[in-house]
């Protein structure tokens, strides 16, 4: 990182302490623009760094709501609007205890390149709650959305912000955000929200986008060694959407996948993840991995509490949560033969962890380029929306299909061009930077 960067980057850092991830991700961006800043200065301008790393809007609020017990709770909702250079924000709602400023500010400023790499007209946001809906009930998961979309209604529109789901916001959480903003404004207005069921407004494959996404982009990464997925050992983390549907689409592929997890361990199937009973435990029964091990059978070894990465694979799909995979898991998967890894998590790597993959000759596809395939297709639901219009399965996911590889070249050829090939980090933070420094030189100083 060159001087004037450094200075920057400082400077972001100073004025926002202690939020560590959005530091991480900034780091991460910074760390690889010398070849932009020595080629274009004017995309490096101190003018442009301070902008597109401060947000247009930052709004957090109080979420009060009532238990079944009749207990008044209270939770806390944010919405960053990072940029919208590009078009309306967009970017996911994360219910999680972890969330706070921090999380959502770089889980927004992440979003910015992931949404420019994508070639769609959308800008980059983020937003969730503290709130965790795990082991409540259906009656308080709504109350809870009511409350949190009767702040949230004010700043959204189809036209403005449209929020998606992301950890801990599936199909139910955004019918209940869904039917509260119908409720206030007296409009159905489809495209101010994405991740919709297909009978009211939805896209088909969105469920399926992000983790189909992750396992296309790396199919393109091992078609640049004349590899494919045929014979793969694949390790996946998480057993949320993007896991069990990268697990489909990897097995489609040809690959054997050994591994699924949660919170409370892991299970390792030798005879290859049964991705419809993970799919009946995890989305149906809201169980747990341990669900699908005492029901699997022989074939199954579970691990309480264990790190999924201690198994064995030749491609890492990580995919439950931001810096769950650090330097020494990364040292060794690196020594029992990866060759391929690809983020279906945002962030899930360590920066540590992502050098050591780069440094060893290991594909490694980052978060916002790999992972690009839900907002994609949230985009293209977008699309639907507007046009009053509902795509079948196929056409949808040729459009999937091809926004990814057409994601990947960009990724390959910006590397290639700025002298890093093979850096996907590279390629997609500059690409993705320049898109965006693009639209705002051409904009003014807004």
């Amino acid at each position: 990182m060159d001087a004037h960067l450094l200075e920057v980057r400082d400077e972001v850092f100073r004025r926002n302490p202690g939020e560590t991830e959005f530091h991480q991700a900034v780091n991460e961006v910074f760390d690889t623009l010398a070849p932009l800043s020595a080629r274009h200065p004017e995309y490096t301008d101190a003018a442009i760094l301070q902008r597109i790393c401060e947000p247009e809007r930052q709004i957090i609020f109080r979420v009060p709501w009532m238990d079944d017990a009749g207990n008044v709770q209270i939770n806390r909702g944010f919405r960053v609007e990072f940029n919208s250079a590009l078009g309306p924000y967009k970017g996911g709602l994360r219910f999680h205890p972890s969330v706070y400023l921090g999380i959502v500010k770089f889980l927004g400023f992440e979003q910015i390149f992931k949404n420019a790499l994508t070639g769609m007209p959308i800008g980059g946001g983020k937003g969730g709650s503290d709130f965790d809906p795990r082991g409540r009930s259906d009656n308080e998961v709504m109350r809870f959305c009511q409350s949190f979309m009767t702040e949230l209604y004010r700043h959204i529109g189809e036209y403005t912000d449209v929020p998606a789901g992301d950890m801990g916001v599936g199909t139910r959480e955004i019918g209940y955000l869904f039917g509260q903003y119908k409720r206030i404004t007296n409009r159905y207005e489809s495209g101010v929200l994405t991740g919709k069921g297909t009978g009211w407004g939805g896209s088909l494959v969105r469920p399926e986008a992000t983790g189909y996404g992750a396992v296309l982009f790396t199919q393109e990464m091992l078609k640049t060694r004349g590899q494919s997925f045929d014979g793969q050992r694949v390790v996946i983390s998480g057993s949320g959407n993007v896991a069990i549907n990268a697990i489909e689409k990897a097995q489609e592929l040809g690959a054997k996948v050994v591994t699924a997890s949660d919170s409370g361990g892991y299970v390792v199937d030798e005879a290859g993840i049964d991705v419809e009973l993970l799919r009946q435990i995890k989305e149906v029964e809201r169980g747990r991995i341990s669900d699908y091990a005492d029901r699997r059978g022989a074939s199954v070894h579970y691990v309480s509490e264990g790190n999924v990465w201690d198994v064995d694979c030749t491609v890492a799909l990580p995919s439950a949560t931001q810096n769950e995979l650090d330097d020494k898991a990364a040292r060794r998967l690196v020594e029992s033969g990866l060759i391929a890894v690809a983020e279906g998590a945002n962030m899930p790597c360590t920066s540590e962890a992502a050098s050591i993959f780069q440094e060893a000759n290991v594909l490694f596809g980052p978060g916002k380029a790999a992972n690009a395939g839900g907002v994609a297709t949230s985009a293209l639901e977008m699309q639907q929306n507007a046009s009053r219009d509902a795509w079948s399965f196929e056409y949808t996911e040729q459009r999937l299909t091809d926004i990814m590889v057409g994601i990947h070249d960009r990724c390959f050829e910006t590397a290639d061009k700025y002298g890093m090939p093979g850096n996907y980090v590279a390629g997609a933070n500059i690409s993705g930077f320049k898109k965006v420094a693009d639209a705002m030189l051409a904009q003014g100083l807004i």
